[in-house]
């Protein structure tokens, strides 16, 4: 028997619908979030780059929130960038979300992100359940 369980946050339905993934999977103490970009809740990309990027951490902090977890809880972040020059920018808006317990944390250039063009980050994240 397994303990996965699906992580589907209200207004994130269409994801798991239509997409056909999970926005996050739980299995024992660990969540799985998948890539997360600066869309809202309408499933439109938001606009600029700093906007994308909170925007993006919002969505991964919903996520957790949904599984149980903080963002005080990851383990192992990923992130990929259209651009790496907004390295620096990231890095800024990251650390308004992890503020202690730092995880480890890979950064990827990517050409092209999501399938479609204008998104300029995706963020993933493995997290780990405090006992």
């Amino acid at each position: 028997m397994s303990d996965r369980q699906a992580i589907i946050p209200k207004g994130m339905e269409a994801v798991y619908e239509k997409i056909h993934y999970a926005p996050a999977v739980r299995v024992g103490n660990t969540i799985y979030v998948s890539g997360q970009i600066g869309r809202d809740e309408n499933m439109q990309l938001v606009e600029g780059r700093e906007a994308q990027i909170v925007q993006a951490f919002e969505n991964l902090k919903k996520v957790l929130e949904a599984g149980g977890a903080t963002m005080n809880d990851i383990v192992d972040l990923t992130s990929f960038h259209d651009d790496m020059r907004d390295l620096s920018l990231f890095m800024q808006v990251k650390d308004r979300y992890l503020t202690r317990d730092f995880p480890a944390w890979t950064a990827i250039g990517a050409a092209q992100l999501c399938g479609a063009p204008g998104y300029i980050v995706e963020i993933k994240a493995v997290a780990v359940l405090r006992s």
